[in-house]
């Protein structure tokens, strides 16, 4: 490859045709919640982008977050991706291994000091000098704090990167805390999910891309045209919940109709992604889709908020209740528990402003 090649230049080797970057352009374009007309920016700034270099760590994790990514069918958003950037380390997917793998960590850094993206999944042990995860005899706290030293900015892929996940589930025996608890000097987005929705990863790095700068981030540091809304604001189960019809088992007669599975726990109300609009596997469906509650792992300390068959103790009133009553006046049992959501919904929809080309 030479070095510093396009993005445009790049992909017409690897016989991309311009069809297929403009579908590409156009699936990025609307997943960042950009307007149609944006398309073409999208695609002049990419053509003409630099394929930045990406260090990719792997922690306490499980590899759920890289088999996300990877396990798509073709082609996808996600083939694009790996040529959009360079994937100079990691762990899972370079044949490079032993002393080989590190040099080349190495080299990636200082041959692109201040401009390479670190990407992290897995959380970071700290109890006992972080002995619990080590990578070539270091720990991961370590080659975390090296490896930031030089990086433009920080993603942090995976509930457990994000927010310390299941190994921060109590009682914590290795001291796991997320990224942020241990970097605060750099920018970092975080990108929950357990594991998180291949297309987001790809929102985010090709977000970089195409504008330089990481996207419009919530409190969490999750990028808002993803983890804007909560499931149930999207969910196709919402309108049965508006009714007050609930699945009581997961084989009942509700269950089989599409009820509302607030009831058998669904987190869906208290958990912003983008699983009801983007879903998995070349948009086929999401959990809820396939019949069970969301677990709401793109939250913080899901692991740690009860059972994932308790329904959420957020209703102001009690959902049987007002069932019964609503049943008798035909109003939605659960309309009560949602105005006030809907109220600020309705005001932040009327504020909000597109982005424009002129913009752009």
């Amino acid at each position: 490859m030479i070095p510093n090649e396009s993005l445009g230049t790049l992909l017409a080797q690897r016989g991309v045709s311009r069809r297929a970057f403009l579908k590409f352009c156009t699936a990025i374009t609307s997943l960042l919640a950009l307007p149609p007309q944006a398309v073409h920016a999208v695609a002049a700034a990419l053509e003409k982008a630099r394929r930045p270099s990406v260090i990719w760590l792997s922690f306490q994790e499980c590899t759920g977050c890289t088999e996300s990514l990877t396990r798509s069918y073709s082609p996808t958003l996600e083939t694009l991706i790996f040529d959009m950037i360079s994937l100079d380390y990691h762990h899972t997917l370079q044949a490079a291994s032993g002393t080989h793998a590190e040099k080349s960590r190495e080299e990636a850094m200082k041959a692109s000091f201040g401009k390479y993206l670190l990407v992290v999944d897995g959380s970071v042990p700290l109890r006992d000098g972080g002995i619990y995860s080590t990578i070539a005899g270091r720990t991961n706290l370590d080659i975390l704090q090296e490896s930031a030293k030089g990086a433009a900015a920080i993603v942090s892929v995976g509930t457990c990167a994000s927010f310390g996940g299941l190994p921060k589930a109590r009682p914590n025996p290795s001291g796991a805390v997320p990224v942020s608890e241990v970097i605060r000097d750099k920018p970092i987005v975080t990108v929950p999910g357990c594991p998180p929705i291949p297309a987001v990863i790809t929102g985010v790095l090709a977000h970089y891309l195409t504008f330089g700068e990481l996207p419009a981030l919530d409190r969490l540091g999750r990028p808002v045209s993803f983890y804007g809304e909560t499931i149930h604001d999207r969910c196709y189960r919402r309108p049965f919940y508006d009714r007050g019809k609930f699945a009581k088992t997961f084989d009942d007669e509700g269950a089989r109709a599409g009820w509302c599975l607030y009831e058998l726990g669904c987190k869906g109300p208290t958990t912003r992604n983008s699983c009801a609009t983007t879903k998995w596997n070349g948009g086929i469906g999401f959990p809820i889709e396939a019949g069970h509650g969301c677990l709401g792992c793109s939250e913080p300390d899901f692991w740690d908020a009860g059972s994932f068959y308790t329904p959420l103790a957020a209703a102001t009133v009690d959902v049987t209740t007002v069932a019964e009553a609503a049943a008798a006046i035909g109003a939605g049992a659960a309309v009560a528990m949602s105005v006030a959501d809907e109220a600020k919904r309705r005001a932040a929809r009327k504020a909000h402003e597109k982005m424009t080309v002129k913009d752009l």
